[in-house]
Protein backbone atom coordinates (compact mmCIF):
# COMPACT_ATOMS: atom_id res chain seq x y z
CA UNK A 1 0.00 0.00 0.00
CA UNK A 2 2.71 2.71 0.73
CA UNK A 3 3.91 1.69 -2.69
CA UNK A 4 1.00 2.49 -4.63
CA UNK A 5 0.62 5.76 -2.18
CA UNK A 6 3.56 6.79 -3.56
CA UNK A 7 3.28 6.20 -7.10
CA UNK A 8 -0.29 7.74 -6.53
CA UNK A 9 1.65 10.80 -5.66
CA UNK A 10 4.28 11.26 -8.26
CA UNK A 11 3.96 14.33 -10.62
CA UNK A 12 2.66 14.26 -14.19
CA UNK A 13 4.88 15.32 -16.91
CA UNK A 14 3.78 18.02 -19.58
CA UNK A 15 5.99 19.24 -22.33
CA UNK A 16 5.75 21.11 -25.37
CA UNK A 17 8.26 22.83 -27.71
CA UNK A 18 8.79 26.05 -25.89
CA UNK A 19 5.68 28.38 -23.45
CA UNK A 20 2.48 27.65 -25.20
CA UNK A 21 1.95 24.19 -23.09
CA UNK A 22 1.39 26.30 -20.07
CA UNK A 23 -1.95 26.72 -21.54
CA UNK A 24 -2.54 22.94 -20.74
CA UNK A 25 -0.89 23.41 -17.60
CA UNK A 26 -3.30 25.82 -16.52
CA UNK A 27 -6.50 23.66 -17.41
CA UNK A 28 -4.66 20.63 -15.83
CA UNK A 29 -4.48 22.80 -12.25
CA UNK A 30 -8.14 23.87 -13.04
CA UNK A 31 -9.11 20.19 -13.40
CA UNK A 32 -6.66 18.26 -11.05
CA UNK A 33 -6.02 20.71 -8.51
CA UNK A 34 -4.37 18.51 -6.25
CA UNK A 35 -1.71 16.88 -8.68
CA UNK A 36 1.71 18.36 -9.14
CA UNK A 37 3.06 19.05 -12.32
CA UNK A 38 6.67 18.61 -13.74
CA UNK A 39 6.50 20.92 -17.08
CA UNK A 40 9.45 21.07 -19.82
CA UNK A 41 9.95 23.42 -22.50
CA UNK A 42 12.38 22.93 -25.13
CA UNK A 43 13.44 26.39 -25.61
CA UNK A 44 16.50 25.57 -27.34
CA UNK A 45 14.91 23.67 -30.62
CA UNK A 46 11.17 25.71 -30.84
CA UNK A 47 9.50 25.48 -33.35
CA UNK A 48 8.68 21.70 -33.63
CA UNK A 49 6.22 22.95 -36.40
CA UNK A 50 9.04 23.20 -39.26
CA UNK A 51 10.84 19.75 -38.24
CA UNK A 52 10.55 16.23 -39.48
CA UNK A 53 8.68 13.39 -38.10
CA UNK A 54 12.25 11.85 -36.84
CA UNK A 55 13.77 14.61 -36.05
CA UNK A 56 10.22 15.28 -33.46
CA UNK A 57 10.33 12.15 -32.25
CA UNK A 58 13.98 12.22 -31.07
CA UNK A 59 13.70 15.49 -29.25
CA UNK A 60 10.60 13.27 -27.54
CA UNK A 61 11.95 10.39 -26.62
CA UNK A 62 15.28 12.81 -25.09
CA UNK A 63 12.14 15.01 -23.00
CA UNK A 64 10.31 11.38 -22.09
CA UNK A 65 13.79 10.30 -20.58
CA UNK A 66 14.16 13.69 -18.00
CA UNK A 67 10.39 12.81 -17.08
CA UNK A 68 11.33 9.58 -16.45
CA UNK A 69 14.20 10.49 -14.51
CA UNK A 70 11.83 12.81 -12.45
CA UNK A 71 9.67 9.74 -11.72
CA UNK A 72 6.93 11.01 -13.56
CA UNK A 73 3.24 8.50 -13.49
CA UNK A 74 2.00 9.84 -16.87
CA UNK A 75 3.00 12.21 -19.79
CA UNK A 76 0.96 14.88 -21.53
CA UNK A 77 2.54 15.33 -24.78
CA UNK A 78 0.70 19.21 -25.09
CA UNK A 79 2.91 19.99 -28.23
CA UNK A 80 0.54 19.40 -31.46
CA UNK A 81 3.55 18.55 -33.53
CA UNK A 82 5.00 16.24 -31.29
CA UNK A 83 1.12 14.71 -30.86
CA UNK A 84 1.00 14.49 -34.31
CA UNK A 85 4.20 12.51 -34.95
CA UNK A 86 5.78 10.90 -32.22
CA UNK A 87 2.86 10.10 -29.74
CA UNK A 88 2.79 6.62 -31.19
CA UNK A 89 6.48 5.60 -30.59
CA UNK A 90 6.50 7.24 -26.85
CA UNK A 91 3.34 5.24 -26.18
CA UNK A 92 5.26 2.28 -27.19
CA UNK A 93 8.58 2.77 -25.49
CA UNK A 94 7.57 3.57 -22.10
CA UNK A 95 4.99 1.59 -19.80
CA UNK A 96 3.56 5.54 -18.17
CA UNK A 97 0.44 6.79 -19.27
CA UNK A 98 0.93 9.25 -22.64
CA UNK A 99 -1.56 11.35 -24.00
CA UNK A 100 -1.69 13.75 -26.92
CA UNK A 101 -3.51 16.82 -27.87
CA UNK A 102 -5.03 15.85 -30.91
CA UNK A 103 -7.71 13.01 -30.14
CA UNK A 104 -9.64 15.09 -27.25
CA UNK A 105 -9.13 18.12 -29.57
CA UNK A 106 -10.80 16.51 -32.49
CA UNK A 107 -13.66 14.68 -30.55
CA UNK A 108 -14.54 18.26 -28.75
CA UNK A 109 -14.33 19.93 -32.47
CA UNK A 110 -17.30 17.30 -33.61
CA UNK A 111 -19.16 17.08 -30.66
CA UNK A 112 -19.50 21.01 -30.99
CA UNK A 113 -20.09 21.14 -34.45
CA UNK A 114 -23.71 21.07 -35.62
CA UNK A 115 -22.78 21.67 -39.35
CA UNK A 116 -19.70 18.72 -39.49
CA UNK A 117 -17.96 21.16 -41.19
CA UNK A 118 -14.83 22.05 -39.05
CA UNK A 119 -11.48 24.21 -39.83
CA UNK A 120 -8.00 23.57 -38.33
CA UNK A 121 -4.96 25.66 -37.94
CA UNK A 122 -1.70 24.66 -37.00
CA UNK A 123 2.00 24.41 -37.34
CA UNK A 124 3.15 22.94 -41.15
CA UNK A 125 4.35 19.43 -39.45
CA UNK A 126 0.57 19.55 -37.47
CA UNK A 127 -1.36 20.59 -40.51
CA UNK A 128 0.44 18.39 -43.26
CA UNK A 129 0.62 15.23 -40.92
CA UNK A 130 -3.12 15.48 -40.90
CA UNK A 131 -3.69 14.24 -37.76
CA UNK A 132 -7.12 16.04 -36.52
CA UNK A 133 -8.56 14.75 -40.18
CA UNK A 134 -7.47 11.35 -39.15
CA UNK A 135 -9.04 11.73 -35.53
CA UNK A 136 -12.08 13.49 -36.28
CA UNK A 137 -13.29 10.49 -38.85
CA UNK A 138 -12.78 8.12 -35.91
CA UNK A 139 -15.32 10.25 -33.84
CA UNK A 140 -17.80 10.90 -36.92
CA UNK A 141 -16.53 9.72 -40.57
CA UNK A 142 -18.98 11.99 -41.93
CA UNK A 143 -17.25 15.14 -40.39
CA UNK A 144 -15.55 17.29 -42.83
CA UNK A 145 -12.65 19.30 -41.79
CA UNK A 146 -10.57 21.99 -43.70
CA UNK A 147 -7.11 23.04 -42.52
CA UNK A 148 -4.27 26.13 -42.78
CA UNK A 149 -1.16 26.33 -41.29
CA UNK A 150 -0.47 29.63 -39.47
CA UNK A 151 3.48 29.45 -39.04
CA UNK A 152 3.38 33.20 -37.62
CA UNK A 153 1.41 32.85 -34.85
CA UNK A 154 3.68 31.21 -32.45
CA UNK A 155 6.69 33.79 -32.89
CA UNK A 156 3.38 36.34 -32.50
CA UNK A 157 2.62 34.61 -28.82
CA UNK A 158 6.55 34.54 -27.96
CA UNK A 159 7.04 37.76 -29.09
CA UNK A 160 3.91 39.49 -26.75
CA UNK A 161 1.84 40.49 -29.91
CA UNK A 162 -1.04 39.37 -29.07
CA UNK A 163 -3.60 41.92 -29.72
CA UNK A 164 -1.39 44.00 -31.54
CA UNK A 165 -2.86 45.19 -35.19
CA UNK A 166 -0.43 43.21 -37.19
CA UNK A 167 -1.78 40.22 -35.76
CA UNK A 168 -5.32 41.16 -36.45
CA UNK A 169 -3.78 41.49 -40.15
CA UNK A 170 -1.77 37.97 -39.90
CA UNK A 171 -5.15 36.51 -38.85
CA UNK A 172 -7.63 37.94 -41.74
CA UNK A 173 -4.89 36.30 -43.73
CA UNK A 174 -4.29 32.54 -42.16
CA UNK A 175 -8.17 32.91 -42.04
CA UNK A 176 -9.51 34.17 -45.07
CA UNK A 177 -9.68 30.61 -46.59
CA UNK A 178 -12.17 29.43 -43.88
CA UNK A 179 -14.77 32.25 -44.78
CA UNK A 180 -16.58 30.05 -47.88
CA UNK A 181 -16.24 26.81 -46.38
CA UNK A 182 -19.45 27.44 -44.39
CA UNK A 183 -17.45 26.13 -40.92
CA UNK A 184 -18.97 26.37 -37.50
CA UNK A 185 -15.96 25.37 -35.54
CA UNK A 186 -12.16 26.02 -35.69
CA UNK A 187 -9.37 23.93 -33.61
CA UNK A 188 -6.79 26.06 -32.21
CA UNK A 189 -4.50 23.16 -33.46
CA UNK A 190 -1.46 24.71 -31.23
CA UNK A 191 -1.14 25.22 -28.28
CA UNK A 192 -0.14 28.76 -27.95
CA UNK A 193 -2.84 29.67 -30.64
CA UNK A 194 -5.64 30.35 -27.30
CA UNK A 195 -3.50 33.46 -26.17
CA UNK A 196 -5.36 35.01 -30.03
CA UNK A 197 -8.61 33.82 -29.17
CA UNK A 198 -9.80 37.32 -29.52
CA UNK A 199 -8.04 38.13 -32.50
CA UNK A 200 -9.38 35.09 -33.64
CA UNK A 201 -12.69 35.65 -32.65
CA UNK A 202 -13.07 39.37 -34.13
CA UNK A 203 -12.39 37.51 -37.47
CA UNK A 204 -14.06 34.03 -37.22
CA UNK A 205 -17.61 35.49 -35.91
CA UNK A 206 -20.31 32.83 -34.73
CA UNK A 207 -17.88 29.95 -34.99
CA UNK A 208 -16.47 27.57 -32.57
CA UNK A 209 -13.03 27.96 -31.10
CA UNK A 210 -11.97 24.52 -29.71
CA UNK A 211 -9.19 24.86 -27.09
CA UNK A 212 -7.49 20.88 -26.42
CA UNK A 213 -6.34 22.26 -23.33
CA UNK A 214 -9.31 21.75 -21.39
CA UNK A 215 -9.95 18.28 -23.33
CA UNK A 216 -6.87 16.94 -22.79
CA UNK A 217 -7.07 17.91 -18.72
CA UNK A 218 -10.47 16.48 -18.66
CA UNK A 219 -8.99 13.16 -20.46
CA UNK A 220 -5.95 12.94 -17.93
CA UNK A 221 -8.38 13.13 -15.15
CA UNK A 222 -10.39 10.20 -16.63
CA UNK A 223 -7.29 8.07 -17.12
CA UNK A 224 -5.82 8.79 -13.89
CA UNK A 225 -9.54 7.85 -11.96
CA UNK A 226 -9.12 4.65 -14.18
CA UNK A 227 -5.72 3.32 -13.44
CA UNK A 228 -6.59 4.38 -9.37
CA UNK A 229 -3.45 7.23 -10.21
CA UNK A 230 -4.89 10.30 -9.02
CA UNK A 231 -3.20 12.23 -5.81
CA UNK A 232 -4.39 10.88 -2.44
CA UNK A 233 -3.53 14.34 -1.25
CA UNK A 234 -7.08 16.09 0.25
CA UNK A 235 -5.75 19.11 1.50
CA UNK A 236 -3.45 20.96 -0.69
CA UNK A 237 -2.68 22.42 -3.83
CA UNK A 238 -0.18 20.50 -6.57
CA UNK A 239 3.13 22.69 -7.11
CA UNK A 240 4.43 23.27 -10.63
CA UNK A 241 8.58 23.17 -11.20
CA UNK A 242 9.27 24.09 -14.38
CA UNK A 243 12.48 23.00 -16.98
CA UNK A 244 13.61 24.67 -20.08
CA UNK A 245 16.82 23.85 -22.78
CA UNK A 246 17.59 27.57 -22.85
CA UNK A 247 16.97 31.01 -22.05
CA UNK A 248 15.00 30.34 -18.56
CA UNK A 249 14.81 34.08 -18.23
CA UNK A 250 12.76 34.61 -21.23
CA UNK A 251 10.81 31.78 -20.48
CA UNK A 252 9.85 32.91 -17.19
CA UNK A 253 8.91 36.43 -18.42
CA UNK A 254 6.68 35.30 -20.96
CA UNK A 255 5.04 32.57 -18.74
CA UNK A 256 3.30 35.28 -17.15
CA UNK A 257 1.07 35.46 -20.43
CA UNK A 258 -0.06 32.37 -19.86
CA UNK A 259 -0.47 31.52 -16.14
CA UNK A 260 -0.77 35.10 -14.84
CA UNK A 261 2.00 35.11 -12.29
CA UNK A 262 5.65 34.19 -11.22
CA UNK A 263 6.93 30.99 -11.98
CA UNK A 264 10.43 29.30 -11.54
CA UNK A 265 12.44 28.11 -13.97
CA UNK A 266 15.60 25.83 -14.13
CA UNK A 267 17.57 25.47 -17.25
CA UNK A 268 19.20 22.10 -18.11
CA UNK A 269 20.83 19.81 -20.55
CA UNK A 270 19.25 16.95 -22.03
CA UNK A 271 20.40 13.50 -22.88
CA UNK A 272 20.74 12.10 -26.32
CA UNK A 273 17.93 9.39 -26.74
CA UNK A 274 19.45 6.02 -27.12
CA UNK A 275 18.15 4.47 -30.63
Amino acid sequence: MKNMKSLKNRPIGIFDSGVGGLTVVKSVQKYLPREDIIYFGDTARVPYGNKSRSTVTRFSREIMDFMIKKRVKMVIVACNTASSFSLGALRKHYNIPVIGVISPGAREAVSLSLKKRIGVIGTNSTISSRAYEKEAAKTDPNAKLFSNACPLFVPLVENGFLSDPITLEVAKIYLKAFKAKNIDALILGCTHYPLLKKVIGKVMKDVELVDSSSSVAKEAKCVLLKKDLNSSRASRRGSLKCYVSDEAETFRRTAGLFLKKKIQVKKVALCPAVQ
